[in-house]
């Protein structure tokens, strides 16, 4: 247990000697930033004065009268009620016994039985990934690992919508570029594909079958749809897989349009009073609950809305047993967000059994200007452009290390660069240079107790590394996977400031150097996990 929840464990317990009822989570405890303040302190007595009626001084008094623990060296109360505490060398050393001991598993939490899906990309199967699904993989995939990591039980799913105008349109663009390989001058309709992978995949029909889907039937028509959307999501899984991104599951509107489901929904929710006509077409009263406005879901041509399919998918991960449903949408899906949570709360459901994630536009640069175009195929830049251009890691890196909420502008000089102002290369330097320094010491035995670091510098690394599981708990909560690339920056500066700052492995006092190697080697342990939060690998040598 990290010292930071050890200290919202005894503070929420001497509270409530003293009158207050506050829950662990709810007590802000902040990392000292001047050691003669002690290495943690705490606002809570200021924050409780309203509630008791007291003055902050007095509550703080109270409450370290009230604390009790071995992990203490002392209590002091400074300013106008801040609560600063000093731990004993003891409980900071620990932690190393801790993560030698626990391995990758440090930082855990204590299984929530709770079920997440996590929904993300679910991009269109009608050609490459564009630079907002990247962001969206990179996002949700890191929440899920968060959640998992968390204690959470997590399903990551993907939702093919392979129903509608977009795959009619695939399929006719499929059929005239295989026309095409037979002599035909090509025919496209206003919104057809001119992707050159659809004249690669009408290559392959050529190649299986021959002349055979050369005529125009019912037949022919659904086989176009059909190949062309097994191979882009084909392609998608292999875009996500080199992406380190794989989902648990595929889920496909044509699925949901079997058989009688979308009527019966319907039904259900007209016999509840929530769906009327209107001039010829069909709406949900989704005003009736958080929606600005009813919302369509059978046109006056008698075809259904995208909304409806929606409704029908929700309600379907719903019944499959999830407590809580994340969707990683685009920043254009902000009206989208109270009309599903209306929908179902028509079923009865809270509207905080949806939240989402929306993320805002990516931007790429390079020498200083803004890059559109792709030099390999003279188009917009894709993702698969990027990946290849930049790597895996730079690219999940920077597309995680900042907020959700705001705008991303990649800089691809700084992403393949190999100094320290980029980040990722910072990061899997001082992993890179943990491992060595392992290596180096191979034949000296660790010492687990790390009794011999007394050090400032090894201080903060302690304490660091002690923050670990109360940073998940956060960035968990908060969806914010920007949370842990900051913990790892800040951790890798640790590591090469302590590494430029003492001499590691002194085989004139093994004892020292024991305790040092432990010390590395949680370093080690915890930044890698923390880098696989965010699909970041950590290479051993550099």
């Amino acid at each position: 247990m990290s010292n930071e929840i050890v200290l919202q464990n005894l503070l929420a317990e001497a509270a409530k000697k003293i009158g207050l009822e506050v829950a662990p989570e709810e007590i802000v405890i902040e990392r000292s930033k001047d050691p003669a303040h002690g290495d943690y302190a705490t606002n809570l007595a200021m924050k409780s004065a309203s509630k008791l009626h007291k003055a902050p001084k007095m509550i703080a008094d109270e409450l370290i009268k009230n604390l009790s623990s071995d992990s203490l060296e002392k209590v002091e109360i400074a300013g106008p009620g801040f609560i600063n505490f000093f731990m004993k060398s003891s409980s900071l050393n620990a932690i190393v016994n801790t993560i030698l001991t626990e391995k990758e598993h440090y930082g855990d939490g204590p299984d929530k039985h709770f079920k997440i899906n996590v929904e993300f990309v679910s991009a269109n199967p009608t050609g490459d990934l564009h630079l907002g699904h990247t962001r969206g993989a990179a996002l949700g995939d890191s929440i899920a690992a968060l959640y998992q990591k968390a204690g959470y039980q997590v399903t990551r799913e993907y939702y093919v919508n392979d129903c509608g105008n977009q795959v009619e349109h695939l399929g006719h663009s499929i059929r005239e570029r295989y026309h095409e390989l037979f002599g035909e001058q090509p025919h496209f309709e206003t919104d057809d594909y001119h992707g050159v992978d659809l004249i690669k995949i009408a290559q392959s029909i050529k190649d299986e079958f021959g002349d055979k889907y050369l005529s125009d039937n019912q037949e022919s028509h659904d086989f176009f749809i059909h190949y062309g959307i097994e191979k882009e999501i084909g392609k998608i899984k292999k875009d996500m897989a080199d992406f380190g991104v794989h989902f648990d599951r595929f889920s496909f509107e044509s699925d949901i349009r079997k058989g009688s489901t979308i009527q019966d929904t319907i039904k259900t929710l007209s016999d509840k009073g929530y769906v009327y006509e209107k001039d010829g077409a069909t709406y949900l009263k989704t005003s009736a609950f958080l929606d600005d406005k009813d919302r369509p879901i059978i046109k006056k041509d008698g075809l259904y809305t995208y909304f409806m399919p929606d409704i029908c998918y929700h309600y379907d991960k719903l019944a499959r047993g999830y407590d809580l449903l994340i969707d990683c949408l685009g920043a254009d899906h902000y009206g989208y967000l109270n009309r599903m949570r209306s929908a179902l709360m028509m079923e009865g459901h809270k509207p905080n059994v949806i939240e989402f994630e929306i993320y805002q536009i990516v931007k790429v640069f390079k020498d200083g200007e803004e890059v559109k175009m792709s030099k390999r195929t003279g188009k917009g830049i894709t993702h698969r452009d990027l990946v290849a251009e930049v790597g895996k890691d730079a690219v999940r890196y920077f597309f995680c290390e900042r907020s959700s909420d705001a705008h991303l502008d990649f800089n691809m000089n700084l992403a393949t660069s190999k100094s320290k102002e980029n980040p990722v290369y910072y990061a899997q330097y001082a992993y890179a240079r943990c491992s060595s320094l392992l290596e180096m010491g191979k034949d000296i035995a660790l010492d687990p107790s790390a009794k011999r670091l007394t050090g400032e510098k090894e201080g903060d690394i302690l304490k660091q590394l002690s923050d670990f599981p109360s940073m998940i708990s956060s960035a968990a909560a908060a969806r914010a996977p920007y949370k842990v690339a900051g913990y790892i920056h800040d951790l890798a500066k640790l590591i090469h400031e302590y590494y430029a700052a003492n001499r590691i492995i002194d085989r004139d006092d093994l004892e020292l150097t024991s305790s040092r190697l432990a010390l590395v080697k949680a370093c080690q342990i915890v930044l890698k996990d923390a880098l696989s939060l965010l699909g970041v690998s950590a290479p051993e040598k550099m």
